[in-house]
């Protein structure tokens, strides 16, 4: 039962991370800035590129979308069905995706999905470090008091 239950995490750790990864890809100044990061780092070993090296993958662009949005779908099944999914996780992806709309014919919402989707990111960054300090102050209460009553 255990290995089904690590085999499962695994799946959903996979289906979210590859989730998230793929809206990144899906907007235009995400990817444009993804390019920019690529010319950066391979300049810093010696190698010069001219140009957006990535700019194939705009003509995909939707259809890399539409893969992150059924992804999410998995990761999203996993989250309600399981529990094995972290729900800060779920909605930083979830946020990804909204800002990441690839559609021309409502580019003129653009920035409202931008707000939104990186407002829901925000969020749940700031909810995942919220849950790491509760966890981490309560973990050292626990060895104060474990401490101090080994002392007596």
């Amino acid at each position: 039962m255990e290995d089904r239950a690590a085999v499962s995490e695994k799946l959903s750790g996979s289906a979210s991370g590859a989730s998230g990864l793929l809206s990144f890809l899906g907007g235009y100044n995400v990817c444009h800035n993804a390019c920019l990061l690529l010319i950066a780092g391979l300049s810093v070993v010696g190698i010069s590129v001219q140009g957006m090296p990535l700019e194939f993958l705009q003509d995909y662009a939707v259809g890399l979308w539409f893969l992150a949005l059924g992804l999410l779908g998995v990761t999203a099944y996993m989250y309600h069905s399981r529990k094995c999914v972290s729900k800060n996780m779920l909605a930083a992806n979830s946020g990804l995706i909204i800002a990441a709309v690839p559609f021309k014919e409502i580019e003129f919402l653009q920035l409202g999905f931008w707000i939104v989707g990186f407002g829901i990111v925000g969020v749940a960054v700031y909810s995942y470090i919220k849950e790491k300090r509760i966890q981490s102050t309560q973990k050292k209460r626990e060895e104060e008091k474990w401490c101090h009553t080994q002392t007596q």
